[in-house]
């Protein structure tokens, strides 16, 4: 049984982008990369909307063979390259928007996709897991949809334009670790929302605080 699993930058004044939707604003150190790194390590499939998605299909297949990406970010273009399954839950996006990772893409509409999810997280083992895609990922977790989330909290005021939480109901969440690097002032909190749906087993990897 699969979870899904959301991980998300986050300003320390409660945004995920910064003005304008520019995500270069976010203060994406090693740890952000390390941290990536980490929960592709333990996904199967990777979930977005499609305008993350898009940024992905731009960004990655670049990342495969060049000779300054950091391990990390080889690493995780390898996994786009040859096995991860990808799931797009778009506004607009159709079959023929899809230039690479054709075979292991299936695009499910916003009306099917609460279903879709329930039933990918019966069928599947590795996590499910979610980059970007504030509004897909906010919509799941009012929903009961999100099995973890993880929230890198970065140390810069961005003042951007929709903050990470906005127009969500009360949800309770229930510390599942806190990580943290000695060289970045980047934390990691990770939790499990109360809402979501029982008979999943959960925790994170890191369950403890700790510096690496």
């Amino acid at each position: 049984m699969a979870k899904i699993v959301v991980s998300s930058m986050v300003s320390i004044d409660g945004y995920t982008e910064g003005a304008g939707g520019d995500v270069s604003q976010m203060p994406m150190d090693l740890a952000f990369a390390e941290h990536n790194a980490d929960r592709v390590r333990a996904a199967g499939r990777l979930l977005f909307g499609a305008t993350t998605y898009r940024g992905m299909v731009q960004y990655w297949p670049t990342q495969v063979e060049n000779p300054d990406a950091i391990p990390q970010d080889r690493y995780i273009a390898s996994r786009y390259a040859s096995d991860l399954g990808i799931t797009v839950v778009p506004d607009t996006l159709a079959p023929a928007d899809i230039p690479i990772w054709g075979d292991r893409t299936e695009i499910v509409s916003r009306s099917d996709a609460h279903e879709h999810l329930r039933q990918l997280r019966e069928t599947e083992d590795a996590d499910i897991l979610v980059f970007g895609s504030r509004t897909l990922w906010t919509d799941l977790l009012a929903h009961g949809l999100v099995d973890e989330l993880h929230l890198l909290v970065g140390p810069k005021i961005v003042a951007g334009d929709a903050r990470a939480f906005s127009d969500l109901p009360q949800i309770d969440l229930t510390l599942l670790g806190a990580r943290t690097w000695r060289d970045s002032s980047t934390v990691v909190l990770s939790y499990h929302p109360d809402n979501a749906a029982a008979g999943l087993t959960h925790g994170a990897e890191d369950t403890g605080r700790h510096a690496i």
